[in-house]
């Protein structure tokens, strides 16, 4: 089983951005299990930490330790 990893991703400010970061997390870790609440402004997901925040970056959002 996978560690969670979980980050604050202040600048996720609608539900597209929501879908886009969702969308980056699948991409970039098939088969990972990934929550992203607006609400909170956190996204969490299991694989690789150093993937999924590349991934996040590359979407154009700013993942922080949470």
């Amino acid at each position: 089983m996978s560690e969670k990893t979980v980050f604050a991703v202040n600048d996720m400010t609608c539900g597209h951005c929501v879908g886009t970061v969702r969308r980056a997390l699948e991409e970039a870790l098939p088969g990972a299990d990934i929550s992203v609440d607006l609400a909170s402004h956190r996204v969490e997901f299991t694989g690789d930490r150093r993937v999924g925040e590349e991934a996040i970056r590359e979407a154009g959002y700013t993942p922080e330790a949470a």
